[in-house]
C-alpha cells in the first residue's frame, strides 16, 4: 500500500486547510487510516483516525476543529482543519494499518511522506 499526502501550506491563525491522503490498491478501504503530526523539535503525535467502518477518533487538542472522513470509492481520506492555531504547525503524515488496534496507537504499517502545515500568528 502506498500513501500520498497532500494539501499542506501556509495559513494564518484562524484559517483552514484540507489535507488529503490518497491510497493505492483496492485494499485501502479495508484499512484504518490515521493522521499524525510532528511539530518542530517534538515527537510525532496522533491527530485523527478513521477505521474501515467509518468511526473516527480525534486527539483532544484538535477535537471540534479537525474532521476526518474517508471516501473509499476514491481511495482517499481527508482531514479538514479549521480554526488553525500556531501550535498546529507541523509536518503531517497519513498512515494506514490492517491491525485491529486503537486508532490512536502508533503501530501503523504503512506511511506516506509528510506534508508541511505552517500556521502564522
Amino acid at each position: 500500500v502506498q500513501l500520498q499526502a497532500s494539501g499542506g501550506g501556509l495559513v494564518q491563525a484562524g484559517g483552514s486547510l484540507r489535507l488529503s491522503c490518497a491510497g493505492s490498491g483496492r485494499t485501502f478501504s479495508t484499512l484504518a487510516v490515521g493522521w499524525f503530526r510532528q511539530p518542530p523539535g517534538k515527537e510525532r503525535e496522533f491527530v485523527s483516525g478513521v477505521n474501515r467502518a467509518g468511526s473516527t477518533v480525534h486527539a483532544n487538542s484538535v477535537k471540534d476543529r479537525f474532521f476526518i472522513a474517508r471516501d473509499n470509492a476514491r481511495y482517499t481520506v481527508s482531514l479538514q482543519m479549521d480554526s488553525l492555531k500556531p501550535e498546529d504547525t507541523a509536518v503531517y503524515y497519513c498512515a494506514a494499518k490492517a491491525l485491529n488496534s486503537a486508532l490512536a496507537k502508533d503501530d501503523y504499517e504503512y506511511w506516506g511522506q509528510g506534508t508541511l502545515v505552517t500556521v502564522s500568528s
